[in-house]
């Protein structure tokens, strides 16, 4: 999980790094990680490659469903497992790799792929496992671009969120014990009042201008050295 960057130290930061630490908070925050991986994370050392990782889960969780591994009952909970024991170690890399910005939709996929899986194998019914996709869906589009417009979403949404990790592990108990239709029903209803009132107060109790300014910071901090030397090489010629 991420929450909006810190100011630098100094007042002059380095261009780079501060263009390494926007990219490093973004995708963290797309990961949408939860209390369990935060809680965790800075016990598992140096971490997986995150991307490899993510990928293999997804193909995990492929491979169990077209081998038809999955039953009614406490199999239910082994794509969850496999998903959480790939994915949890992955967060301690500062995801600053070419492919890196692949991991939050690899994540997301993952994500979405287990809850259908499950709750399909589970009977539980089709329209609210759309509306539990749909719900976190949005949750990470508000995410995106909230932070593009460098509008971080406050740190107690990733936690009262749950989390990919908790999210899963809680479909896959309710699964197990042959309740998810409740389960899915509670924690549907729940995330949509969560994620629907933070982001709506969240746009109305917004200063337009403040928001602008820093997010025209931030895409200047972006840009890449021959983008700025264009930029400037630009405006040098209409004066």
């Amino acid at each position: 999980m991420i929450t909006q960057p810190q100011a630098a130290a100094t007042p002059t930061p380095d261009p780079d790094e501060e263009r390494r630490r926007i990219q490093t908070a973004r995708l963290l925050a797309y990961r949408d990680d939860g209390p369990l991986v935060n809680a965790v994370a800075g016990k598992v050392g140096k971490g997986l490659p995150p991307v490899p990782a993510t990928l293999a889960a997804l193909v995990a969780i492929i491979a169990i469903t077209a081998l038809g591994l999955l039953r009614p009952g406490p199999m239910l909970l082994v794509p969850v497992l496999v998903v959480v024991l790939l994915v949890l170690p992955t967060a301690p890399r500062d995801h600053l790799g070419k492919l890196d910005w692949l991991t939050p939709p690899l994540l997301r996929g993952t994500e979405f792929l287990t809850i259908v899986v499950v709750g399909l194998t589970a009977d539980a019914p089709k329209w609210l496992l759309f509306v539990l996709v749909y719900v976190v869906g949005y949750h990470t589009y508000d995410t995106v671009y909230r932070t593009r417009q460098s509008i971080w979403p406050p740190v107690w949404v990733f936690y009262a969120g749950l989390g990919w990790e908790l999210r899963l592990l809680i479909i896959g108990v309710g699964a197990a014990l042959g309740w998810l239709t409740v389960v899915l029903a509670v924690l549907t209803a729940y995330l949509f009042v969560l994620f629907a009132v933070e982001s709506v107060t969240s746009w109305v109790r917004l200063d337009k201008a403040s928001a602008q300014a820093g997010a025209d910071a931030e895409q200047d901090l972006e840009a890449s050295p021959e983008d700025v030397l264009e930029q400037a090489t630009g405006e040098a010629e209409k004066a």
